[in-house]
This record gives C-alpha cells, structure tokens and sequence, in this order.
C-alpha cells in the first residue's frame, strides 16, 4: 500500500458508493473489536468460563488482527484489492456465524482468530480501494474524513449495541449481527467496487511477519497468564525478547521490511505509534472493567449497562469529526491536548470508584473518555505521516493501525489482570489501578502533543 498514492488516476462514477461500500465494511470490523465486550459476562455465565477465558475472546481477534495488518494490505496490492476485500468479507463471514453457535470457549477463541483474519483483509484492503478510486485531492481528504468518522462511531457504538442485543436475544446475537451486513457489502462489492493492483507490490516479508506475531502474542500471553502461571518465569520474557530482536534485524536487513524502521528515526512519527497505543489501551480497559463493573457489581443488565456508557460513544462520535476539523485548521497539537485533558479528567473520576459511585460521576467520566477518544485519532494519524513522501505514507499509517490493534490487546489484558479474581463486592477497589492507568494515558497523550506539529501539515 505503500505506493498506493502514486498510482494513475482510475476515475469512478460510483466513487461515493464505491466509499459507502467499504465503510461498512470498515463499520463490521470496529464494531466487532467492542461490541463483544459488553457481552462478556453473559458468554461466561453461557460457556462456564472465567475472566482468563474471556480475556482471550478478546484478545485472540485483536491480536490477529495487529499482527496481518500490514501483511494483507502488501498482498492486496500484488494479487488484487477486490479480490482479498472479498475474501475477507467471506472469512469474517464464516468466522461469525462460527462463533455464534461456538458450544465451548476453545471453539470460540479458534473461531475469533479466523475473525481477526477475515478483519485484516478488511480495513486496510477498503482503504486502498476508497483512495484508488477517489483521486481528487479535495474529495481524497473529504473521503478520509469520513471514514474516520465511521470507524470512531463503530467504536464506540459497540458497548451500547451488544447490550441492547445481549439483553433481547443473548450473547450469540453479537455475532451474528454482522452477517447480513457482510452479504450486502459482498453483493454490492461484485457489482461496483472495480479491481485494482499496485504497480509496484511490496515484497511479502514472511519472516519479519512470523516474528511480529510472536513478539505481540508473546507479549499480550504474558499479561493474560502472568498472573496464573508466575510473573517470576523466565521462558515467557525471553521469548518475547528473542522475537523483538530478530525481528528488528530481520527489517533491518531486508529491502523491503514488513516495517520500515527508519520512521521511528523521526520524534513526531514515534510519538504518534505510542500515543496510537496509549489510546486504545486506555479505550479497551474502560470497556473491560466498565462492563465487569456495572453488571457484576451494580446488577445490571446488559442493556442498561450500554445505556451508562452511552455518553462515551456520544462523545466520541461527536468530536471525531471536530478533530478533524481542528487539525485541517490549527494542526494535530491542539486535538491531542484537548484527547489528553479529557482522558485524563475521565480516569481520574472513577479512580476511588465503589459500589455506589454516583450515577452523574460514572455519566461524566464515560463523557469525558469518549471525548478524550473521539479527538486522538485524527492528529495520531496525521501526525503519523505529517512531513513523509507519498510513498512511504502508506506504510506509517499500517504501523499506526497495529500500534492501535496492539494497544487494545494490551488494554484487555492489563484489565483482565486486575480484576481476575475479584467478586463482585470486590470489582471497585479492584479496577482502581486500571483508572489510574487511563488517567496515565491521558498524560501521555499531552505528552505526544509537545512533539506534535502545532500547524498545519
């Protein structure tokens, strides 16, 4: 996808619907990553499985995910976009209903792994095509716009949806909600969507990819069994040492690395990869514990349990689209500042959570935290490829979508660890550190902000 910026303009006139095409799509995938955690509690009550068990339902798609990102979009580019679109769309398709009817918790991790396969050949692959046949400038930057605006809106429309349909149908109906949308996208995929290629495919780097899978679920491993099998084990960080440094070397010494290491040389570049992670750890323990909470400790239902979190998604779909604003005017400095104030404001509200926390207390950290999410991802993004050539813009945003997918896992794993084990009249004090940590991402952000260009790029 690198060289995907440079290719010969392929005019469309169903370019709109050619977006509105693979939006959904990109609306199946960021809904999947957080409609299941609202779920959680009901699938454990269903399959008889605790808090590890669950963290792996999570994590098994994410993980898989992080890791093929970049890797689908390399073999879109040489065999066909359409074509691995496509088959992506089948994979997911095959993976949900598999885990709709999953009748063990093994089944429905196996089942979520080919989930994050089918994913991978979604957000990346539908982005290349929407910029392949939207070749106006203006238009190109109006396009983006609104496919981040449907990706944030995914996210964080997630909670409210599965437990809206957890509480009238159970737990498998998260699943299967997104085969109807898969076989519409599919049908209007072979009318309208043209086929398109790189001249110039990036070489498949197969080792560098097999390392990158070990070194992020090596990783995320290590977080999730940590606290049953010993933290005090060797083997486990070793591993995970091993595969981070074959896997620089190996990119190092290829022509063409899966990642292209020397944009971690640039300060702005670095700081967005980790603020890419930052906010989707802090996203995805809000989510985990936020769930546990509510349902666990407070009683309540899936669906009410949505409800409370409603003003995450409001917020974070409200000021998805104003960030981008801001930056197209005043550069990603100011977004980032106003990402970091309120995901800061958000964690430090709930960090002497208990049982009876008010309600106004949980509505205005869930608002602050959805606001802290909506205004990061345009400046993260921009800040990415701010200052890069065509053709290597591509590559950075790979990098920054799987710095967000590992961030997730992360996010998942660290939450899961605090609360394993907890009961319910212990959930609260339980998830505290995991408020502090949220809180920490915020800073974290302002942090990104001060290498952040404070114009506009």
């Amino acid at each position: 996808m690198d060289t995907l910026l440079r290719e010969a303009p392929r005019p469309t006139r169903h370019r709109w619907l050619v977006l509105a095409i693979c939006s959904m799509s990109l609306f199946v995938v960021g809904l999947d990553t957080t409609i299941v955690n609202v779920a959680l509690p009901s699938i454990g009550a269903g399959l008889g499985v605790g808090t590890r068990g669950l963290e792996w339902t999570v994590d098994a798609y994410t993980l898989v995910l992080a890791g093929l990102l970049i890797s689908s979009g390399a073999v879109a580019d040489r065999f066909g976009r359409r074509r691995v679109f496509q088959l992506g769309l089948v994979v997911f398709a095959v993976a949900s209903v598999a885990c709709a009817v999953a009748p063990s918790i093994e089944t429905l991790i196996a089942a979520r792994v080919l989930q994050g396969v089918g994913g991978s050949m979604l957000s990346p692959v539908a982005l290349a095509i929407v910029v392949n046949v939207i070749t106006d400038p203006k238009e190109r930057a109006q396009a983006i716009g609104v496919w981040a605006a449907v990706f944030g809106a995914s996210m964080a429309l997630g909670p409210v949806t599965g437990g809206l349909l957890v509480s009238g149908l159970g737990w498998r109906s998260v699943f299967w909600v997104s085969v109807p949308l898969i076989v519409a996208v599919l049908a209007l995929t072979a009318v309208y969507v043209p086929e398109s290629r790189s001249p110039r495919p990036r070489a498949i780097d197969v080792p560098g990819q097999l390392l990158l899978i070990a070194f992020v679920g090596g990783s995320v491993a290590l977080l999730i069994e940590g606290p049953h099998v010993g933290w005090d084990s060797p083997a486990g960080y070793a591993f995970v040492a091993v595969a981070l440094a074959g896997f620089v070397l190996t990119s190092m010494r290829r022509r063409e690395p899966l990642m292209d290491l020397r944009l971690f040389r640039r300060a702005p570049f670095t700081a967005a990869v980790l603020g890419a992670v930052v906010v989707f750890a802090g996203l995805n323990v809000t989510l985990l514990l936020s769930t546990l909470y509510l349902q666990h400790a407070r009683g309540l239902t899936p669906a009410a349990a949505g409800l409370v979190t409603l003003p995450m998604a409001v917020a974070a779909t409200v000021c998805a689209p104003l960030s981008g604003f801001l930056v197209g005017r005043f550069g990603p400095r100011l977004p980032l500042l106003l990402a970091g104030g309120f995901a800061a404001a958000g964690g430090l509200c709930l960090v002497r959570l208990t049982d009876h926390t008010g309600l106004a207390v949980l509505l205005a950290a869930y608002l602050c935290i959805g606001a802290g999410i909506g205004f990061a991802n345009a400046p993260i993004t921009n800040t990415a490829v701010a200052g890069l050539p065509a053709d290597r813009a591509g590559v950075a945003g790979g990098i920054t979508s799987t710095a967000r997918q590992f961030g997730a896992a992360i996010g998942v794993a660290i939450a899961g660890g605090l609360v394993a084990g907890a009961g319910p009249a212990g959930l609260a004090q339980a998830s505290r550190p995991g408020w502090f940590l949220v809180a920490g991402c915020g800073l974290l952000l302002l942090a990104v902000a001060r290498v952040s260009p404070s114009g506009r790029r």
